[in-house]
């Protein structure tokens, strides 16, 4: 096992995926041959896809699919190669269309196309630490105008909230209908968005007044969970290995990543923040960070947060890591808890 995994194992608690399997419902004219296929395809890499005739019958051509797109075709059954450096990671779904006589058939496979990036083990120093309400059970944090801004989750209990970082006074809240469990937030052209967990609705407020001037329904069955942007698209987690990319003006879900560490997928996602090109995320339950190329899904870094749990007496098991906001006027980064009692300012360093 290399590094890597070693790495993602200890620190993220994930558990390894195992190789490809056959897609289900392939029929038994004509199959792809996976003989030679290995345990996981890397971007770097190459299929070659080859068609099992076990009832010999005379092949005119063949067309070849990737995740329903045609990516070329052949005469007779030769070989086909397709080059993987342009997918996403995860799982690829491969059909090959055979032509024979006046009839065609479809034969299907699966294969996943993991990380190549071995992922650096990153090291924080703690710059100041101050105080948190422990009563705030953190979904989103993040800085806008130097001010720190928090939502937090709970139905009855959800709200937004500007915050005097160094002292811990409220200076603001607005106050989320009782029905709703927030979640994740970001600050993009002039506007405040909000999710929510299970109710598919998001909310958009004027960002110096945090006057409420929209509601959206997410148009995927997906949950709220984390939030962030890049100054031109929102990145949004939904509990899974996938970080969403979505359009600020119409909110509508553009297309997605799938989060890698070396062979294995980070599922559960949490609360994001977009820091010089990358993404920060919260790994549900773990005191750990996973740094994100948020083109390819790669977890490229890993932030070890144990020590900061472990400086505080009065949180349980259940009080997770959850929180990450950047400064841009310090350049440094603000980590948290639900429940914490300490707001910890932080510089990462390999």
């Amino acid at each position: 096992m290399k590094n890597y995994n070693f790495l993602t194992v200890i620190l993220l608690g994930i558990t390894l995926i195992g190789c490809g399997d056959t897609k289900k419902g392939e029929n038994s004219l004509f199959n792809i041959d996976d003989s030679a296929f290995p345990a996981h395809f890397l971007p770097q890499e190459a299929v070659s896809i080859a068609i099992l005739n076990p009832n010999s019958k005379e092949i005119d051509s063949v067309a070849y699919f990737v995740n329903d797109k045609k990516v070329g075709s052949t005469k007779g059954a030769e070989k086909f190669k397709f080059e993987l450096k342009d997918q996403k990671l995860g799982y690829q779904y491969l059909k090959a269309t055979v032509y024979f006589g006046s009839d065609s058939s479809d034969a299907t496979k699966r294969i996943e196309l993991v990380s190549s990036v071995e992922p650096k083990l990153l090291n924080y120093k703690i710059v100041n630490t101050y105080p948190h309400d422990t009563k705030a059970f953190t979904e989103g944090l993040e800085f806008h105008d130097d001010v720190l801004f928090e939502s937090t989750g709970q139905k009855g209990d959800s709200y937004i909230r500007s915050v005097d970082y160094k002292t811990g006074k409220v200076i603001k809240q607005v106050d989320l209908p009782k029905q709703y469990f927030g979640e994740g937030i970001t600050f993009i052209n002039g506007k405040l968005f909000q999710l929510t967990w299970q109710e598919k609705t998001g909310f958009i407020y004027d960002a110096k007044t945090l006057k409420l001037e929209k509601t959206f329904t997410y148009d995927r069955e997906i949950e709220g969970w984390g939030m962030t942007n890049d100054g031109k698209y929102i990145y949004r987690s939904d509990g899974t290995e996938k970080i969403w990319r979505m359009d600020p003006e119409t909110q509508k879900l553009i297309d997605y990543v799938n989060v890698y560490s070396g062979t294995s997928k980070i599922k559960v996602l949490n609360e994001l923040e977009y820091i010089n090109g990358k993404l920060y995320a919260n790994v549900w339950q773990k005191d750990a960070i996973a740094v994100i190329n948020p083109t390819s899904g790669a977890v490229e870094g890993i932030l070890n947060m144990s020590g900061l749990r472990k400086s505080m007496k009065d949180i349980t098991s259940e009080d997770v890591l959850n929180g990450i906001a950047y400064n841009p006027k310090t350049k440094t980064i603000f980590v948290t808890g639900k429940n914490w009692s300490k707001l910890f300012e932080i510089t990462v360093s390999e």
